[in-house]
């Protein structure tokens, strides 16, 4: 059975990661882990204003603390009503050391994670990616599947495939993890750069194989142009929510000041799931 991870903040409940997550869920017939990563220094209020502004600051932090633990409390039971009411296979971890260490370590023992592209695991609103999901995809040890704040159903996949070893295992994984997902279309695309280039896919015999295998019906579209307007602009025009999956390269924090990732632009411009794997 395989073992999936639904990543939670408790005081910011995501309820499209619970829809999301108990849809492949059940697609796989899994087991689904809700990881709370409520971690210790982490508090919905700021402690310095409690303490300049009340003078009992002890009593008053206390208070705030009951209230946050309340708070957490009613998320994984939300949770868990979810995973009850829909039957699956499902468990809870309560993490309280620090949030990326802990989720990262999980990640060695997992599957798949799912997490909203907007978790920041602080108090601070960020634009996706967060600096938390940017940390995460640069050293985690499983597929991650990134997904909106609002759930729509799946109704379509499509495999971005650019020819470099980590678009063809990206493609891999996803075919081990989720087979034909539900008889689901499936479009393979592929952008060429190079004016000159032919329509044909990189390796093109042994692509088409390989797909034909695990995605017996998919369709392929090839395009020419710049690979990040023609990416954007093709799943933009489509109707159907669907889910993209990608490779991503494991990079420093250096790396990744100087170029942005394809990911990192697909989770900042578009709304829809993004399966990302190393």
């Amino acid at each position: 059975m395989l073992n999936f991870l639904a990543v939670f903040d408790g005081y910011k409940l995501s309820e499209s990661t619970i829809d999301y997550a108990i849809q492949i869920t059940k697609t796989s017939k899994a087991h689904l882990v809700g990881v709370f990563l409520d971690e210790f220094i982490y508090r919905s209020y700021y402690a310095d204003e409690v303490v300049t502004t009340n003078k009992n600051y002890d009593a008053g932090m206390k208070d705030l603390d009951e209230k946050d633990k309340k708070k957490r409390d009613e998320a994984v039971l939300i949770f868990q009503k979810a995973c009850v009411k829909s039957g699956i296979s499902f468990s809870i971890h309560r993490n309280k050391s620090i949030a990326l260490h802990e989720l990262k370590h999980e990640s060695m023992f997992a599957d798949l994670i799912l997490i909203d592209k907007y978790e920041t695991f602080t108090k601070h609103k960020e634009k996706p990616p967060t600096r938390f999901i940017k940390e995460l995809l640069s050293d985690v040890q499983c597929p991650v599947l990134v997904v909106p704040n609002t759930f729509k159903l799946v109704d379509k996949i499509v495999l971005l495939y650019d020819g470099a070893p980590s678009s063809a295992y990206a493609i891999k994984i996803f075919s081990y993890l989720f087979g034909n997902l539900q008889g689901l279309p499936v479009e393979v695309y592929t952008v060429k750069e190079e004016a000159k280039a032919n329509l044909h896919l990189p390796d093109n015999k042994l692509m088409r194989e390989f797909i034909k295998r695990h995605f017996p019906k998919a369709t392929y579209t090839v395009s020419k142009g710049n690979a990040e307007e023609q990416i954007k602009g093709h799943l933009r025009n489509h109707k159907e929510n669907e889910l993209v999956v990608l490779g991503a390269c494991q990079r420093s924090e250096l790396s990744r000041y100087f170029k942005t990732s394809m990911a990192d632009i697909l989770i900042r411009e578009l709304d829809m799931p993004l399966f990302i794997a190393h």
